[in-house]
C-alpha cells in the first residue's frame, strides 16, 4: 500500500461524518446513514487504488449501501480489502448520543477475513496485554492476567461489554470478580479500540457483536499492537454453511493473524459525535470542525487528526435540506 493512502482514507471518513452529522438527533437513523454511505462512496472513487468492499452492509441487491463485492477507487492503484461502517451507531445519531463514528479499513487484496453478517464473540486489549488472552478460558482468568500485566488490583480492571440480554452472565461472572464494568449500547468497533489508549479507561472488551464490525476493529487494534480473538457464532444451518464456504470453522478460535493477515492494514475514523476517543462533529457558521484517527500496522504510526472544512468554499459537503 501506497504511504499516503491514509491520509487519503482519512478524507473518506471525514466526508462520511460530515454527511451524517447533519442528521444528529433528528431521529433519521436510514437518512443518516445513507448520506454517510453516498458520501464514503463519492471520495472513494478519488483515491488511487483497486479496492473491493469484503465487508460491507449487505450484498448488491441492497444498493445504494455500499455492498459486498463493490469496487472502489480509480482502478489505477494497489489491490485492496475494504472493510467499512460509514455510519458505526445510527441509532446513536437518530438520538444524539455518543460514540457514533465513521469507520473503515483496508489490507492488501485477500488479507481481511471475509466475515458474513453473523455474531461474533470478541476479546479484545491493548499493548500491554498483547498475546496473555485466549477466549477459550474463563473470562475469570483473562481478566486477572490482564491486571497482573497492567499492574492493577482485579477491582480496578474495566471490562466493556454490549449491553444486551446475551450479555447477562458474562456481565454476573465480571462483577462477581469484582472488576468494574463499561456498558455500551452500540459502537462496538470504538469500544474495541478503546482498550488500546490508556486514557479511556478501558482494559477489555468482551461479548458478542456484529462478526463485520469484529474485522474492522482487528484491523486497527493489529496497528495498534494490541491482541483480538474471536469466535464465529452462526445462528443456523445457512450461516454455518457460510462459515465453511469461507473455511472458517464456526465457534472455533480465530488469532487476530486470522481475522487480518499479512503485516500491514490501515483503519481511519472520524468522529460523528463525541466519545471517548474523539470529538464529534461541531457546527460554525462559516466551518465544521472534525476529528479523526488514522492508523498503520506496517509503520505502527497514528494520527490523530483535526480538521476544518469551510462550508463557503464547500456548500453542498453536507445535507441541509432536511
Amino acid at each position: 500500500m501506497e504511504r499516503g493512502l491514509s491520509m487519503e482514507l482519512v478524507r473518506v471518513t471525514e466526508a462520511a461524518a460530515l454527511a451524517s452529522a447533519a442528521w444528529v438527533g433528528k431521529g433519521q437513523k436510514n437518512l443518516a446513514d445513507q448520506s454517510a454511505t453516498e458520501a464514503m462512496r463519492t471520495l472513494f472513487d478519488t483515491i488511487p487504488m483497486d479496492g473491493k468492499v469484503v465487508i460491507g452492509e449487505g450484498e448488491i441487491d441492497e444498493a445504494p449501501m455500499l455492498y459486498i463485492g463493490e469496487e472502489l477507487g480509480t482502478k489505477d492503484g494497489p489491490l485492496l480489502d475494504i472493510a467499512v461502517d460509514p455510519l458505526e451507531g445510527t441509532t446513536i445519531v437518530a438520538e444524539g448520543g455518543m460514540n457514533a463514528m465513521t469507520v473503515l479499513a483496508v489490507a492488501d487484496r485477500g488479507n481481511l477475513l471475509h466475515a458474513p453478517d453473523m455474531y461474533m464473540e470478541k476479546l479484545a486489549v491493548g499493548p500491554d496485554c498483547c498475546g496473555l488472552i485466549d477466549i477459550d478460558a474463563p473470562i475469570e482468568d483473562n481478566i486477572n492476567k490482564v491486571a497482573k500485566a497492567k499492574g492493577k488490583r482485579v477491582e480496578d480492571v474495566t471490562v466493556t461489554i454490549i449491553n444486551r440480554p446475551r450479555s447477562k452472565d458474562l456481565i454476573e461472572r465480571v462483577r462477581q470478580l469484582g472488576a468494574r464494568i463499561k456498558l455500551f449500547d452500540n459502537g462496538d468497533v470504538g469500544a474495541a479500540i478503546n482498550t488500546c489508549f490508556d486514557w479511556t479507561g478501558v482494559d477489555i472488551l468482551a461479548g458478542i457483536g456484529g462478526a463485520p464490525e469484529g474485522v474492522i476493529a482487528a484491523a486497527g487494534i493489529k496497528a495498534l499492537e494490541g491482541d483480538f480473538q474471536a469466535k464465529l457464532l452462526p445462528r443456523n444451518e445457512a450461516e454455518k454453511d457460510r462459515c465453511l464456504k469461507m473455511g472458517v470453522k464456526p465457534n472455533t478460535k480465530l488469532e487476530l493473524s486470522d481475522i487480518v493477515r499479512g503485516d500491514d492494514a490501515i483503519f481511519a475514523a472520524t468522529a460523528v459525535t463525541s466519545g471517548e476517543l474523539l470529538s464529534g462533529v461541531k457546527f460554525d457558521k462559516k466551518y465544521r470542525e472534525t476529528s479523526s484517527v488514522v492508523m498503520r500496522a506496517k509503520s505502527g504510526t497514528v494520527r490523530f487528526i483535526n480538521s476544518r472544512h469551510s462550508i463557503e468554499k464547500k456548500p453542498n459537503m453536507v445535507l441541509t435540506d432536511n
